[in-house]
């Protein structure tokens, strides 16, 4: 049950529920009074109707015939006046008429026989009915009486009452009375009542299909989520879940299908990443220790080994050259390589480059062209992590570059960004490879197959240092034709030595 209660659907039902009841329960308590108003002024109409047309019938009669007071006029009445009364109530069942004289005694009346009146509207002396004194007080002052209760104690409980003065010559002489009781609005409130509840537990039942299926549109994503997440916590992360529309939820779907799909690449990344590095520590490891045993064992004539020495030395530095590329990584993405920025000239940085590569260029026999936008040109850049990128750069494209093909180093400045190409002619890159040219152990793709001595994480420790620097890195490439790589540093227009800032 405390489950059920803790769902999206309860507590979606429950409001739903809320909100209805209490917009019925206004709405009926409007209703009610709109409608219990209504009854009560049609009943009061009715009544102020018939007692009028008694009124002007009774001081007709009464002018017309030659009595010596109205006391004497309603005693000598035959049955006359009784019929009246009787004839202008047929149309309410509920209707009482009666004829009081001045002193508040009943004289004549017709209409219902359902009304109870009080035991103590019976004048003691007379034994007849008598209206209160108070009302008929309130009569002789001239007043008209409009009312819902019990008539000062006549009636034994509340009815709608109407009561009109006669007068002869200035002097009360009576009064008329139509009285209703109420039960024909009690009767309307208790069919409308009726009605409306029956409306609220259809509105109910159809609120509670629609919230239902509402509920398990947007929750069935939502646990499917869930589900999907549970199994990425135990390493599984190809579970996907189904986008359906174009709302909020489906934008939530995508992206979370979008965060599945990313943490898949990662997981790849990972294993490949631990693969390869494990790849690239065993296999000089297990040369250095092949050639070290068997140098010892005698295995190998003392006259090689200086040959296999030279091979161990060669494969330690590619183990340190490996660690340190790591190592360079790790404190990169965790933030603590830190990097100075420094006016300097990229153009003078470039050259030093080339001159230092200047035999591999010979002995390719490479077309080198190096052009800039000026003779000088500075950058704000840390010198040394960019000398880092560009040696790199520059290093691959020779390697990589046809004997005899076009070797360019390309600087250019523009709207305040400085842009560095290094081109070359030669095997190129594929164009399915080239997304992955700034993902670690790139090497180990076909692509460069040719390079045994890098570790493969040259073009990601770039692609993080020029990122570290706010700039951007890319590689546009022809598979088996040329490749260029180009990368962006922050422009500097003051021209003069290197400087810190």
């Amino acid at each position: 049950m405390f489950k059920i209660r803790k769902s999206i659907f309860f507590k979606y039902f429950a409001t739903f529920i809320l909100i209805i009841t209490i917009l019925f329960a206004v709405l009926t308590a409007t209703i009610s009074v709109i409608v219990d108003s209504y009854g009560t002024n049609m009943k009061t109409e009715s009544l102020s109707n018939a007692a009028n047309s008694a009124a002007v019938y009774v001081q007709n009669a009464f002018q017309n015939q030659d009595y010596q007071d109205f006391n004497t006029f309603l005693s000598a009445d035959n049955g006359g006046l009784k019929f009246l009364l009787e004839l202008l109530s047929v149309n309410d069942t509920s209707m009482l008429m009666f004829i009081s004289d001045e002193n508040g005694n009943v004289v004549h009346y017709g209409g219902s026989k359902d009304v109870s009146i009080s035991t103590e509207a019976t004048d003691p002396e007379s034994g007849r009915y008598a209206v209160p004194s108070s009302v008929t007080k309130t009569l002789r002052g001239g007043e008209h009486i409009s009312s819902t209760d019990d008539l000062g104690g006549f009636f034994q409980s509340n009815h709608i009452c109407y009561a009109i003065p006669l007068f002869n010559d200035g002097e009360y002489v009576g009064a008329i009375f139509a009285s209703a009781n109420s039960t024909g609005t009690d009767a309307l409130l208790s069919t409308m009542t009726r009605t409306v509840t029956m409306a609220i537990l259809w509105i109910m039942l159809a609120s509670l299909i629609a919230v239902y299926f509402m509920t398990e549109r947007f929750v069935s994503p939502i646990r499917e989520m869930s589900r999907a997440a549970k199994s990425f916590a135990n390493g599984q992360f190809d579970a996907r879940v189904d986008v359906i529309g174009n709302d909020e939820v489906a934008e939530l779907a995508t992206a979370f299908n979008n965060m599945a799909s990313s943490l898949q690449n990662l997981e790849d990344m990972r294993r490949s990443f631990l693969a390869n590095v494990s790849h690239d520590l065993r296999t000089p490891m297990t040369t250095i220790s092949g050639f070290i045993d068997g140098i010892l064992d005698g295995a190998i004539p003392p006259e090689q080994h200086e040959y296999y020495l030279g091979v161990i030395a060669s494969e330690v530095r590619r183990l340190s050259r490996l660690v340190s590329s790591l190592l360079d990584i790790s404190r990169i993405e965790a933030g603590e390589r830190k990097f100075t920025p420094t006016v300097y000239d990229i153009c003078e940085q470039g050259r030093e480059i080339v001159i230092s590569n200047i035999q591999r260029l010979e002995d390719k026999r490479l077309d080198v062209r190096f052009e800039c936008d000026n003779d000088n040109m500075y950058v704000l850049a840390d010198k040394d992590a960019i000398h880092q990128i560009f040696y790199n750069i520059c290093d691959n494209a020779i390697k990589f570059s046809r004997e005899g093909g076009v070797y360019e180093i390309n600087i250019r400045e523009k709207s305040g960004t400085v842009f560095v190409s290094v081109y070359n002619e030669g095997e190129g890159i594929a164009e399915a490879d080239i997304p992955y040219i700034f993902e670690r152990f790139y090497k180990s793709d076909k692509s460069r197959g040719k390079d045994k001595s890098g570790v493969g994480l040259g073009m990601h420790i770039s692609r993080a240092i020029i990122e570290a620097h706010g700039q951007k890195i890319w590689v546009e490439s022809e598979a088996g034709k040329w490749c260029r790589f180009t990368f962006t540093l922050q422009g500097v227009k003051n021209e003069g030595k290197d400087k810190k800032q």
